[in-house]
């Protein structure tokens, strides 16, 4: 975030780490971004002196503004995009994110200093927020950590898989995910599913099983909106 920043022409003061006094960290600042671990959140905050001038933000997907106090200008940023390190995130921060934001309006003006579009995401709803976006990609990521244990288990090529999940996430931007839906359970082909389970070993069958019934709910919802429309 502070190379990101840096890039897009505003003055960074500087980075400090967990060993170094905070106390004065917002003094002659308009802006202090908390970025740690979301349980040290309020405490970090409590141990910075407020300034009446100066806008406290954090970027946690799953807090609200309230675990700033007691600064009085409190504002929330949280980036809708992957940061796997500090030189794909600085990059990534400034290509047109989306990022979901609340209290102080400087939120929205962070997010559009790097270029990204800001969407408000009420306090009530922020945890429903954060999983919809951990769903997004962590758990996105997590189920191709099994396609390449199965494929290496088959004695095949992870990456020959990589181009169906790129086709497969084209499609839903295009069609919407029922609709981009295909396999055997949107086809409802038990049997294929059967051939599946017993080729798997034990230890992938829970995570195999859970997609199943994603898929499956995925497609009865999609054939009650088609047979509703019908009518």
């Amino acid at each position: 975030m502070a190379g990101a920043l840096a890039d897009a022409g505003c003055r960074v003061d500087g980075v400090l780490g967990r060993h170094d006094d905070v106390t004065d960290a917002a003094r002659g600042v308009d802006v202090l971004v908390l970025a740690t671990p979301d349980g040290v959140l309020a405490e970090v905050a409590g141990a910075v002196r407020p300034m009446d001038g100066t806008v406290v933000l954090h970027l946690s997907g799953a807090l609200g503004p309230e675990v700033l106090a007691p600064h009085r200008r409190r504002a929330v940023v949280h980036p809708l995009v992957p940061l796997p390190s500090a030189e794909v995130g600085r990059v990534r921060l400034r290509a047109g994110a989306t990022f979901a934001v609340a209290g102080d309006p400087v939120a929205a003006e962070v997010v559009r200093l790097l270029g990204g579009r800001p969407i408000a995401v009420a306090d009530g709803q922020r945890a429903a927020y954060h999983a919809a976006a951990c769903i997004a990609a962590n758990h996105v990521v997590a189920v191709l950590g099994q396609v390449r244990r199965v494929a290496d288990a088959a004695g095949l090529d992870f990456e020959a898989f990589l181009g169906l999940t790129r086709a497969a996430l084209a499609d839903v931007a295009d069609l919407g995910p029922a609709a981009a839906l295909t396999g055997p359970a949107a086809r409802r082909d038990e049997a294929t599913i059967a051939r599946h389970r017993a080729a798997l070993a034990p230890e992938e069958l829970p995570g195999y099983d859970a997609g199943v019934a994603l898929a499956r709910r995925l497609a009865d919802e999609h054939r009650l909106v088609r047979v509703a429309e019908d009518r």
